[in-house]
């Protein structure tokens, strides 16, 4: 069994973003999930240098072309190591073997017949490495939205690919393989630009920089081959062409592509396919098109000015808020990326939905878990893992759930998905340990039953860890040391099976995997401290004078939607009286937005506003529930009408 998983690569003009960091991640995540397979894993990433782009940037600094892509081809391997992204190949489009690839590769298109040599006179943008017709244009300028740069007329013998003759070919290949391209409307777009009609591309330049065409084609001295379909042959320098058949033989095709969706119809989807087609060349088995991260509206790039996050700022600023370590933020930016909005739509990022993810999922959800369960092993069985053989037939049930969601969602990269199948997994384990309340039953003396409790809960936290390994991998590696793992080998069968923690094994110390800065230096103590008394506190008695300062009114709900990237969130609109106020409420699990227009609430009309996921939430809803059951909850409701602003005492 082999997996083949390539990331675009990326021009070296400007430094990497979390915009580029999604890709890698992404394709870092599903190499890990297939490692775990025991699957014979190749990942590939690396650095597009051939573009006039490149020798424009180190001519602004001074430098020469090959030091200046050098340097920054360095830069983006430092980044993508530091992002602990396990690449097994990164490649660089000035090596020689890339040269080989691409020559090679021209060779097969020639003697298809389907490269032929003709006269090109039209518009080229630099900036966009892409020609244009007349039409295209916008007042003179490249059309591409975020570049808009003026464009160069070019007038020159070149040759061409004779892409044309591939539009049936294309559609007949997209209808038998429907799970080609990725996701299903961007699939639908690219069929669309095929019966539109394709033209024969363009497929030289008259240059000094960039992979000279072959000797044995005529009439090309002085020619380089355009750099995007340079770049594209990167796919095939990674899997060993044309040097290793053997190693060319095992990993190609490639098993997914993963992109933006701005190099995806016109390049990756129909051009990309129809050049393999000509040499005869198998097709990659799957193109994912992602969407692109946003910052007030505007996409994220290195080149469109403007504030751009890069992945260390953004750890930085995770870093100090929370006070958790590096590892552990590295993780949070990881999963926020892939949890929050669907691989294939646009999500805006923000510093604040990150740490909302934190909070909320990492350090309530799973870090919490394990900070519920092994303080009580400590307290209760001196830190080692009980004995017992009879699991809880809910919670194993839930475990492979959540196992085989995951599984689903990896095969068509829908990782919001999978997170979610997990995370209900993670709900089950602490509904599991309220439910149980193993406190209860170690004052009632049933040791028996306290050792079941604690050691399907200890299976529950190890299965997570295996689960959430191929996105937060030094998280998994933390819990699983805290479990008192060494030296431990996972592998994702583990996912299915049941009873693997050994009996007598010694947990490690518990530490906060998620800290908060309200904890302090002191969250460790604090959760050893007090390990059966569930996630309640002993809640501080206040004045009828301080009572009094809450504002409580009776609102109506006139307008519901769900906030974008928020599983739990509503955004509502609510009448209260003389004005209207929009507030957030995380009731979506058991509310439809639908269901709620109309309903009379109680608000806490005083309350200082904030922004939640970007949204200003001016007041509170009140509402209870069951801890640890999320659709438990019911708001709080006058049980005769009142009008709208009446007061509550």
């Amino acid at each position: 069994m082999k997996f083949y998983v390539t990331t675009p690569i990326y021009y070296v003009n400007a430094e990497p973003t979390v915009g580029s960091a999604y890709s890698t991640i992404a394709a870092d995540v599903l190499a890990r999930y297939h490692r775990l397979r025991g699957e014979d894993v190749l990942f590939a990433t690396g650095t597009d240098e051939n573009a006039q782009k490149n020798v424009r940037a180190a001519e602004e600094r001074g430098l020469d072309p090959m030091a200046f892509v050098g340097e920054m081809a360095e830069q983006f391997r430092r980044e993508w190591l530091g992002l602990n992204i396990e690449f097994d190949d990164f490649v660089r489009t000035t090596e020689e073997r890339h040269h080989r690839a691409v020559q090679a590769f021209f060779e097969a298109l020639y003697k298809s017949g389907d490269l032929y040599l003709g006269k090109y006179e039209g518009w080229y943008c630099v900036s966009d490495e892409t020609f244009f017709r007349e039409e295209e244009l916008i007042d003179g300028n490249c059309p591409n939205p975020e570049c808009g740069k003026k464009v160069e007329w070019i007038a020159e013998p070149v040759y061409f690919f004779r892409f044309s003759k591939y539009g049936d070919r294309l559609l007949e290949y997209i209808e038998r393989n429907p799970g080609f391209l990725l996701p299903e409307f961007r699939r639908n777009e690219v069929v669309n630009f095929i019966r539109g009609g394709l033209r024969d591309s363009c497929v030289t330049r008259h240059s000094s920089w960039g992979v000279p065409m072959p000797s044995s084609i005529p009439d090309s001295d002085g020619m380089v081959v355009y750099v995007w379909t340079d770049a594209l042959v990167n796919y095939l320098t990674c899997a060993g062409y044309p040097d290793d058949r053997e190693r060319f033989e095992r990993y190609w095709p490639a098993d997914v592509h993963i992109m933006a969706k701005d190099i995806f119809t016109r390049f990756h989807a129909t051009l990309w396919p129809a050049m393999l087609m000509a040499a005869g060349l198998p097709l990659p088995k799957r193109v994912v098109a992602h969407g692109w991260w946003t910052v007030g509206g505007e996409k994220i790039s290195k080149s469109g000015g403007g504030v751009v996050p890069r992945p260390g700022p953004v750890l930085d600023m995770v870093m100090a808020e929370t006070g958790c370590t590096r590892e552990r933020a590295l993780d949070a930016l990881r999963y926020y990326m892939l949890r929050e909005v669907p691989f294939g739509q646009d999500g805006e990022f923000s510093g604040e939905g990150l740490l909302g993810r934190y909070a909320d999922d990492l350090a309530n959800d799973l870090g919490n878990l394990l900070h519920r369960v092994l303080p009580m092993i400590a307290r209760y069985r001196k830190g080692r893992i009980p004995k017992t053989s009879v699991p809880d037939p809910d919670l194993h049930r839930a475990a492979r759930d959540a196992a085989s969601g995951w599984e689903r969602a990896a095969k068509t990269l829908d990782f919001r998905s999978g997170l979610e199948a997990i995370w209900s997994f993670l709900a089950a384990g602490n509904r599991f340990i309220d439910r149980k309340a193993p406190w209860a039953l170690a004052k009632s003396g049933d040791e028996e039953a306290l050792d079941r409790v604690l050691y399907s809960a200890v299976e529950a936290i190890r299965i997570a860890a295996l689960l959430v390994a191929p996105v937060m991998p030094s998280t998994a590696d933390e819990i699983e040391s805290q479990l008192g793992f060494r030296d431990w080998q996972r592998s994702w069968a583990q996912a299915h099976e049941w009873g693997l923690v050994p009996a007598g094994q010694q947990i490690g110390r518990p530490t906060p995997l998620f800290p908060r800065q309200d904890q302090g230096g002191n969250a460790a103590a604090k959760v050893a401290a007090s390990p059966d008394t569930s996630r309640s506190k002993e809640m501080p008695v206040i004045s009828i004078k301080e009572f009094q300062k809450i504002d409580l009114r009776v609102g109506e709900v006139i307008g519901a939607e769900a906030v974008s990237g928020a599983d739990k969130l509503l955004k509502l609109t609510v009448s209260i009286g003389d004005e209207q106020r929009t507030m957030v409420a995380g009731i979506a699990t058991a509310y439809e937005p639908g269901d709620l227009v109309g309903k009379k609430v109680v608000v806490v009309a005083n309350l200082e506003p904030a922004t939640i996921r970007g949204v200003r939430s001016e007041g509170m809803i009140l509402a209870g529930w069951v801890e640890g059951d999320e659709k438990s909850i019911a708001m709080v409701t006058p049980d005769r009408d009142l009008p709208n602003g009446a007061r509550v005492t």
